[in-house]
């Protein structure tokens, strides 16, 4: 059984690295096992402390559905103390946010996917707190995708972005306090930098090993398995399919209301085969909110079989290659503003590189998307390898 940073603050070898005055950046899911929230448990222990709230996207309270919906600063009402958004008139602290707070301490649960906002979240506020010279502790939590498979494109440096701060692939393989060690070490933060590290966690655990709760670190992640999944679906973003948000299993169901399931799913089983670790079920759904919001859609729904063979990206570029090819005219790349970028597009800012649309454009091999997906894997492995804190 895990046992996560918020749950060894009863350590009191653990507690001191938290000094002075406190901030605390969290969300909803920043409770333990038994669903008891990181900021009454900090309490508890610092008291008057406990000074001040951050809340990343989505907010504090974890309600906002869509990327760049902002959030407002407030007083918690039952705390009496402010919440400042890290999603709204700024992503990154204020000085005016931060002053008099000694220790930065952060509780978010990630889901190990790059795009995901919260390590960028984490490593803006540790660039700030160095310049303050603010200490900054991690509470440490799982990578529910695991810490041993890595998959997708090494982000390149022109599509570095909000959901994209360092060359790291899709699915990197850290926790968020492996990530905050991986940024300072690789990219000169000179920040004072502590991690409260879980017990009883390893690298090859997946979600349901650890035997904790699961609550949403994001509304549109109901599931477990969604983490998973989401790798690869999260691309769909970058398209005008619907990747099932405005469902009850968003992320999990791709589709299109041009698609009829059982006949697309038969080209899927010619051209691409069994998918290892999952199975592509046919399906319908009726998104009642976001892209396609009141059109049913047909496509497929992920089922998740094997969480150590699933190769979640793999799966979705050639999901999305089977989408481009069937749908012809009718499929298009967003070309909406994604996370306050504007001249570029949300495919590209995904996948980190545009290389990836031009193989789908071109029909390009699986041994062709191997080879991008290869690309500067080497330097990544080596900046990993001096982040690690488990075996």
């Amino acid at each position: 059984m895990t046992i996560t940073g918020i749950e060894r603050l009863d350590e009191q070898t653990q507690l001191d690295k938290i000094e002075g005055n406190v901030a605390l950046l969290c969300h909803s899911a920043s409770v333990d096992r038994n669903f008891k929230h990181s900021v009454e448990i900090l309490n508890s222990f610092i008291g008057n402390r406990l000074k001040k709230i951050f809340g990343p996207q989505h907010g504090f309270v974890t309600d906002v559905q869509d990327n760049m919906i902002e959030t407002k600063d407030f007083i918690h009402p039952y705390f009496k103390i402010p919440v400042h958004s890290l999603y709204g008139e700024t992503r990154i602290p204020t000085d005016e946010m931060l002053e008099g707070i000694d220790t930065l301490v952060v509780d978010l649960q990630d889901v190990g996917t790059r795009v995901y906002t919260y390590i960028s979240t984490l490593t803006l506020a540790m660039e700030k707190c160095a310049q303050l010279g603010v200490k900054v502790v991690v509470l440490d939590r799982p990578n529910p995708v695991g810490g041993l498979n890595i998959e997708g494109t090494i982000l390149e440096e022109k599509f570095k972005s909000f959901v994209g701060r360092f060359e790291m692939p899709q699915r990197h393989a850290m926790t968020m306090g492996e990530v905050g060690h991986f940024a300072k070490k690789n990219f000169n933060i000179d920040v004072a930098y502590d991690v409260i590290e879980m017990k009883h966690w390893q690298r090859s655990m997946n979600w349901h090993d650890c035997k904790l709760p699961w609550l949403n670190p994001s509304p549109n992640l109901p599931t477990p398995e969604g983490a998973l999944t989401f790798v690869g679906t999260v691309l769909f973003e970058g398209t005008k399919l619907s990747e099932g948000r405005g469902t009850t299993r968003s992320l999990e169901v791709v589709g299109h209301p041009s698609i009829e399931p059982f006949s697309f799913l038969e080209k899927i089983n010619k051209n691409i085969g069994p998918i290892e670790g999952a199975i592509f079920r046919p399906c319908t759904f009726h998104p009642m909110f976001q892209k396609h919001a009141g059109t049913t859609c047909g496509g497929v729904h992920i089922h998740v079989t094997n969480w150590n063979t699933f190769k979640s990206w793999t799966a979705s570029q050639l999901l999305c290659r089977e989408f481009y090819a069937h749908l012809g005219d009718e499929f298009q790349w967003q070309d909406a503003a994604y996370e306050y970028e504007y001249d570029k597009l949300a495919i590209d800012l995904i996948n980190g590189t545009e290389k990836v649309k031009h193989w789908v454009e071109s029909n390009g091999s699986l041994d062709d998307l191997q080879r991008i997906e290869s690309t500067g894997m080497d330097l990544y492995f080596s900046r990993r390898d001096n982040a690690l804190l488990y075996c």
